[in-house]
């Protein structure tokens, strides 16, 4: 938003001083982007009116004109613009004058001609680029007055970044009323514009799409002069906030935009043809803009139609067909209040970025299309005359936005800012910003003025206050409290710990989304109970995921397609389910495919199979503390091998799946090889015994291996339990070292060698006591399972 410094000083009648009253407006949240000063330094320049005007003897482009100054005889001047003539009035430099960029005006010669000053155009001047000539100024501009005090000058351009939140303020009484609450001031209330109807000239309005648009004004003026020339009053306010004149009705229509916010259309009455309605555009309509541009519309567009064609996009911009042209000579006037929704994106889609598409977005003023429409209509009246017609308005009441009351504690006030503002001062700034307030015991109910859309809870109006109060006068204090470390509790093994094991183990961690395809979730059979996103980034990611196995192996072939062939992929993540809330469980997953170890010399190279990543989990198994607490068991899962699928299960329940995912799904997903794969939940693998410390045995151990036949339906888990159970505490370590099935052995047996370490921790071990050991664990063995020492 770029404005004039003096014509908000006009209507706010400020005293501070320019660089005071950017700082206020930054720090009430207006920053303040540029400031460009304009005619700064222009005391010896005066109007002058050329009296006489002819061709320089010596050269063709100059001319040697006679200068009025209201003073003594006219200046010779030399000037070489084109439209230097006899009977214009423009700006003289006089000598000893300085002008913006150093320019110091001298007594001359050009040519052999004197000249005793120079007509300016508006660069020299430092108010524009413009060179093209002498800057014209109107014929009743007084001969010899003071060109800087006569056009109000000097003056600054300044430009402001705002909020998409402060649509109010992007206009002068806006930014007006914000000085005003700034500085403590009195409003100055501007009068109310009442342009009485002196033709019966108006057309009916509709409104088709009342939610769009619940206000819709038109007015009729006939007769204007469309010649007239737009004074340079207006023409400079215009320019100084950036806008160029176009014409007397369009640059009115800008005017009023930019002093109250209101974006207005004007259109050419008799290329109108029955009465206006708002409506939605209809499917493939086409509409030739004002930038000449045809653009087909569809019914997310609301315009604004006679009974034939679309004549505008509502907020965006209007139509060429019935544009205000040099030959329009009666005018209809639109005022209207669009909602923020129908008009936002609307311009985007079309291209453009416009003046009212900019305001509309954001939510202009609903109470403010009448006052608009008066305003609009006394300025071309004044401008080019014609007769007004009445005011035609239609508005559908139930959709007009509406302010609902917002409650502030003073408690909450003083808690949130540290500020102890007096009850009074917290109302004189409410009632400055233009808010109704009534007081409650604790506190004020207050009622934000129409235009304020960004004030709907508390915290707004507490932002209000601090504001005007002043952000600089907020006491500030050093946050107090010590920090106390958490130590991480004893009793779990942390995601730190289980990320290293797995990284030692050759395994890299993946992240993935939490989303993932529906299509993804049926083809592995986890869609059951799966959440739907209400507003998924793409019809591809539309179900939060229910395992974190379909994206892990995803992550697999997609290295596979580059040529990896040996990958270890794990991920730690939320899987969910469908509940009130939904239910999230914090999992950790593994898959793995391709040799068991890295390419290298020293080993025979052997593909991965199940009991390398039953190492793994026992890997992890180890980490707390109670490994004997897991166990795996087969288990028929639809996604995993029927022969090569196990469960995971502490302390006998189950709390995952572990085996080579199935041939047909593997196929389905283009993976070649056999994938291991594994899921378990992580609170049961963060799960750990309290460590405890155990005086190491100062006494040697004994080993004694045995060699056991046993049938290969019994699980080594079993003999594994069976012997530690037998033993307990003088069993220090347990290892299978060998396996052997075949010949010399019944069928459907297999030999299983085995070594018991055993020590005490208060005595020396004999023979007899290792001895005496390795039969009861072989009894034991024969009583459970049938087994049997190998002869």
């Amino acid at each position: 938003m770029k404005f004039s410094e003096n014509w908000l000083r006009a209507l706010t009648h400020v005293a501070a001083d320019r660089a005071d009253l950017m700082h206020r407006l930054t720090m009430a949240g207006l920053e303040v982007e540029g400031v460009e000063v304009l005619g700064e330094g222009l005391d010896g320049v005066v109007i002058g009116e050329i009296i006489e005007a002819e061709k320089h003897p010596n050269a063709d482009k100059l001319r040697v004109c006679k200068v009025a100054v209201g003073t003594g005889e006219p200046l010779q001047i030399v000037c070489g613009a084109p439209n230097a003539r006899a009977g214009l009035k423009a700006p003289l430099a006089m000598i000893g004058a300085t002008l913006p960029g150093g320019l110091e005006i001298k007594k001359a010669k050009l040519r052999d001609v004197e000249s005793f000053g120079m007509l300016c155009s508006t660069r020299e001047l430092g108010l524009s680029d413009d060179h093209a000539g002498l800057m014209e100024l109107p014929e009743d501009a007084p001969t010899g007055q003071s060109f800087a005090q006569w056009s109000g000058l000097p003056d600054a351009s300044i430009e402001i970044k705002l909020t998409p939140n402060r649509p109010d303020c992007l206009s002068l009484r806006g930014l007006a009323a914000e000085v005003t609450a700034l500085y403590g001031l009195t409003p100055n209330d501007a009068a109310q514009i009442v342009v009485e109807a002196m033709t019966a000239t108006q057309r009916s309005v509709h409104l088709d799409a009342p939610a769009d648009c619940p206000r819709y004004l038109g007015r009729a003026i006939e007769g204007i002069d469309p010649a007239a020339p737009t004074p340079l009053w207006l023409k400079e306010r215009l320019r100084r906030c950036g806008l160029r004149s176009i014409s007397a009705v369009v640059d009115a229509t800008n005017y009023v935009m930019l002093e109250l916010g209101q974006p207005m259309h004007a259109f050419d009455l008799d290329t109108l043809h029955g009465g206006i309605a708002v409506r939605r555009a209809r499917a493939g309509e086409r509409i030739k803009l004002l930038d000449e541009r045809e653009v087909e519309l569809d019914p997310g567009f609301l315009v604004i139609a006679d009974e034939r064609n679309a004549l505008a996009v509502a907020g965006v911009m209007g139509g060429f067909d019935s544009r205000v042209t040099a030959t329009s000579r009666n005018l209809f006037l639109e005022s209207a209040h669009f909602a923020p929704a129908a008009v936002q994106g609307r311009a985007r889609k079309l291209g453009l970025h416009t003046d009212a598409s900019h305001r509309f977005e954001r939510g202009v003023d609903p109470e403010l299309p009448r006052q608009a429409i008066e305003r609009l209509t006394q300025l071309i009246v004044e401008i080019a005359g014609g007769l007004p017609g009445p005011v035609v308005e239609a508005k559908a009441d139930a959709h007009l936005p509406s302010r609902a009351p917002v409650r502030l504690r003073a408690a909450r006030l003083a808690r949130v800012t540290g500020l102890d503002l007096a009850a009074n001062e917290v109302e004189r700034i409410l009632h400055a910003l233009g808010l109704r307030v009534r007081g409650f015991d604790g506190g004020w109910e207050v009622v934000p003025p129409s235009q304020r859309f960004d004030i709907e809870i508390e915290e707004d109006l507490i932002e209000e206050v601090v504001r005007v109060h002043g952000y600089e006068r907020v006491p500030t204090a050093v946050p107090r409290g010590e920090i106390a470390l958490r130590l991480p509790p004893e009793a779990q093994v942390s995601s730190a710990a289980m990320r290293a094991a797995l990284i030692a183990r050759d395994y890299r961690e993946c992240l993935h989304f939490s989303f993932v395809a529906s299509s993804w979730l049926r083809q592995w059979g986890m869609a059951e109970g799966a959440v739907a996103l209400a507003n998924p980034l793409s019809a591809d990611l539309d179900l939060m995921r229910t395992s974190l196995l379909p994206g892990l192996v995803d992550a697999l072939r997609r290295n596979q397609a580059r040529q990896i062939e040996r990958v270890r992929l794990f991920e730690i993540g939320k899987s969910f389910q469908a509940g009130d809330p939904p239910l999230e469980t914090p999992r950790l997953a593994l898959v793995a495919t391709g040799t068991a170890a890295a390419e290298q010399w020293g080993v025979p190279a052997r593909e991965i199979d199940f009991f390398d990543l039953k190492g793994d989990l026992e890997q992890l198994f180890a980490l707390t503390g109670h490994a004997a607490a897991f166990s795996l068991r087969p288990a028929r899962v639809s996604w995993l091998h029927a022969g090569r699928g196990a469960e995971v299960l502490r302390e006998g329940r189950v709390v995952g799946f572990a085996g080579c995912l199935d041939p047909r799904l593997a196929a389905e997903l283009g993976l070649p090889g056999d994938v291991y794969v594994a899921e378990l939940e992580l609170a049961a693998l963060a799960a750990r015994e309290l460590p405890r410390a155990m005086e190491l045995s100062r006494f040697p151990s004994l080993r004694r291996d045995i060699a056991i036949v046993v049938e290969k339906s019994i699980e080594f888990e079993r003999l594994e339990r069976i012997v530690r159970e037998t033993l307990g505490p003088l069993l220090r370590e347990f290892v299978l070292f060998d396996e052997f099935a075949g010949k010399g052995l019944p069928e459907n047996t297999r030999s299983l060698a085995m070594g018991l370490i055993l020590q005490e921790a208060s005595r020396t071990l004999a023979d007899v006591d290792a001895d005496s050991a390795v039969q009861s664990v072989v009894a034991a063995l024969e009583r459970e399972t049938g087994a049997r020492l190998r002869g």
